[in-house]
């Protein structure tokens, strides 16, 4: 019998548990705003990032290195990566999740791979495969059938457009920040540049937090106990332990193959939001939920076929 797990085992293993723990992201963010109307996107996004602050700085300091190579522009884009894609592509979609449901954020955040595609035949003026513009055709489709579906059943005034405009900019912003992040890590080092864009993140979301709430130390101490143990949870398990076990995933997988394991996010999150928060999806959305991934794979697989030419 097998006693010890091979090293592609052991990778699968680690996509699939960072998938299952980046799911429980607006599980929990739903969960923090129905406690305390004092709670919006700028708080929690501080709780979650002073708690994940102390675990980048330590990856930060273990991984360090000789600086002798790097350049001025390259610790600028360095800070640009890190406030784009970990504060405000979070902030966006933290901001999102107070207006639309946690299954239509996520479908809508499942898009980036779409957007780096798009961004990239644009940079490269390169032109897009027919299989390429048929995967965002069935991505963008099933996520817009979704997207009807609910506000049909949104009121009036609700700031569903709104929601939805805010995590699909979120979607932009992380795929903008994937772009910027291959050339950063040759310079840098994975685990280094993982933890200093972090870190960098979360500086800047804790100095968000200070300019924009007007007494911010009296705030935190008036929220409910729960509330700091969602930002802790956020921080750790939402933040911290799955991007830890993505990068072993890809160290051991490759990139295309730990994205490919990654896809059962959305389905992972609609199940759990019909188990914590109440959410239904019929069977349109679900069709348009099974659309948005197929169209999300195909161009992953494409992605990966490029890569092995």
């Amino acid at each position: 019998m097998q006693l010890f797990l091979t090293r592609t085992q052991i990778g699968s293993l680690c996509a699939i548990c960072a998938a299952f723990l980046f799911s429980t992201k607006a599980i929990f963010i739903k969960q923090a705003y129905a406690l305390s109307p004092q709670v919006d996107a700028t708080v929690l996004m501080a709780l979650r990032m002073s708690c994940a602050l102390p675990f980048f700085l330590l990856i930060t300091w273990f991984s360090r290195k000789s600086y002798a190579d790097l350049h001025l522009k390259d610790w600028v884009l360095l800070i640009l990566a890190g406030l784009l894609g970990y504060y405000f592509a979070s902030w966006l979609d933290f901001k999102g999740l107070m207006y639309i449901s946690a299954s239509l954020e996520r479908i809508i955040l499942f898009l980036y791979p779409t957007l780096t595609v798009i961004a990239t035949s644009f940079i490269y003026r390169q032109r897009l495969t027919l299989q390429s513009i048929f995967a965002i055709a069935l991505s963008y489709g099933g996520t817009v059938i979704v997207m009807l579906q609910e506000q049909s059943n949104a009121p009036h005034e609700s700031n569903f457009w709104l929601g939805a405009s805010l995590v699909f900019a979120s979607a932009i912003a992380f795929a903008s920040y994937l772009l910027m992040t291959p050339k950063l890590i040759v310079k840098f080092g994975s685990w280094h540049y993982n933890g200093l864009a972090l870190s960098i993140a979360c500086i800047g979301t804790l100095v968000h937090f200070a300019l924009a709430v007007p007494e911010p130390l009296q705030l935190l101490r008036q929220l409910p106990l729960s509330v700091w143990g969602y930002g802790a949870a956020l921080g750790f398990f939402v933040t911290v332990l799955p991007t830890i076990l993505m990068m072993q995933s890809i160290v051991r997988l490759g990139a295309a193959q730990s994205a490919m394991i990654a896809s059962i996010g959305p389905i992972l999150t609609i199940l759990l939001a019909v188990a914590f928060l109440d959410e239904h999806l019929n069977m349109i959305q679900w069709m348009g939920c099974i659309l948005n991934i197929l169209g999300v794979l195909m161009i992953t697989l494409s992605k990966k076929k490029l890569s092995t030419h």
